[in-house]
């Protein structure tokens, strides 16, 4: 396998920008997700990576050599795609063994490779089967087997569970997860479900607007927001965002929203403008006996071990995650409390977090 490097990648249809100066790099044997919604350039980048289109300007380096503007054929990766790409005409073992007939391996190599893919995606008993008769679970397996069987360098995958229903979604996760794991490739993969690449990466590279927003194990993206979009895009519910005018200095503890004094992790650095946003994920916000905060439960979404409250609070409306068996219901008072050690702070100008002090901590750790 092989790390993969990319430089200022950049890519241009006329006066459309799909991709503007990307620079990231993926580790040997790395699961890494491109997440972002249609349009974000995840898809551009995934194809330049593959060879299937070429970059504008930039690099891209592939175990060291630089592929960035060689033609598909000319570079050791192996493309699934969302809509499987089979053979209709051929069977589940002439589907799989055709990549190695093009390159006129020997007939016995070409049978041991094929039980040993089947093997490892449990499909020996449809190995005779038409692809026609499949289900889209199985063309799906069918499709990674025909990408295995290569060994190639990475396997790019762009969206490959999309066209499957949200059972078959869940099972292929988990034996994707499982795949990747017991062959240690370098996965490249696309999708612009945040549970599904939260569940399956390794590091998530999240881009919006043709640039990448932040680059990060899932954990951390997700308790350490960049950017409001970041924190919007990921989680579910997303975190709660609410916006105010205000300021906030180096070394302060607290912020004024509608009069009332929240609680935040410590500013490391001040900032002029007055357009900010104050973020808390739903985990985060509690329900006790008695705060200056208080509002009022507008809906009760159960979820089995947890229950997702919106409440209309005095600084805006909250999604608020608690435990299932607390007793509440629809009209009721509450009053609330957010964890300061849980809270971000943005400049909505820029839509940049204002770093504090658990960002701080989190990011020397990091490095």
């Amino acid at each position: 396998m092989a790390d993969i490097t990319v430089a200022n990648l950049h890519k241009r249809f006329d006066r459309f920008v799909a991709v503007k100066n990307s620079t990231f790099t993926i580790n040997d044997g790395e699961f890494f997700v491109l997440l972002g919604p249609s349009g974000c350039g995840k898809t551009t980048t995934l194809r330049m990576i593959a060879g299937l289109e070429l970059p504008t300007s930039g690099q891209i380096k592939i175990e060291g050599d630089d592929v960035s503007f060689l033609r598909a054929s000319q570079r050791d990766i192996a493309f699934v795609f969302q809509m499987f790409a089979l053979y209709p005409h051929m069977n589940v073992r002439q589907n799989i063994s055709f990549p190695l007939k093009c390159q006129g391996v020997a007939r016995a190599e070409i049978k041991e490779r094929v039980a040993e893919v089947a093997d490892i995606l449990r499909i020996e008993h449809l190995l005779d089967s038409p692809v026609g008769g499949l289900s889209s679970g199985d063309k799906q397996r069918v499709s990674l087997g025909r990408a295995i069987i290569r060994k190639p360098q990475a396997f790019l995958m762009d969206e490959p569970l999309g066209a499957l229903d949200s059972e078959f979604r869940h099972l292929m996760c988990s034996e994707l997860k499982e795949l990747h794991n017991r062959m240690g490739a370098t996965t490249v993969y696309v999708t612009h479900d945040q549970l599904e690449a939260m569940s399956m990466a390794d590091k998530i590279m999240v881009m919006n607007h043709s640039v990448i927003e932040q680059v990060g194990a899932p954990q951390f993206i997700y308790d350490f927001p960049n950017t409001i979009f970041v924190a919007k895009f990921l989680g579910e519910p997303s975190m709660n965002i609410i916006e105010f005018e205000g300021s906030v200095a180096q070394g302060a503890d607290s912020v004024c929203i509608n009069s009332i004094k929240i609680a935040v992790a410590r500013i490391v650095e001040g900032v002029q403008t007055k357009k900010l946003a104050l973020g808390v994920r739903p985990e985060h916000v509690s329900l006790v006996e008695f705060s200056h905060l208080k509002g009022m439960i507008d809906a009760v979404e159960y979820l089995g071990t947890t229950q997702v409250l919106t409440i209309n609070s005095m600084i805006g409306k909250l999604k608020a995650r608690v435990d299932s068996h607390i007793d509440v219901e629809r009209g009721q008072q509450v009053y609330l409390q957010l964890n300061p050690e849980h809270t971000s702070v943005f400049d909505r100008e820029t839509d940049q977090v204002i770093m504090n002090t658990r960002y701080e901590e989190a990011y020397h750790a990091q490095a």
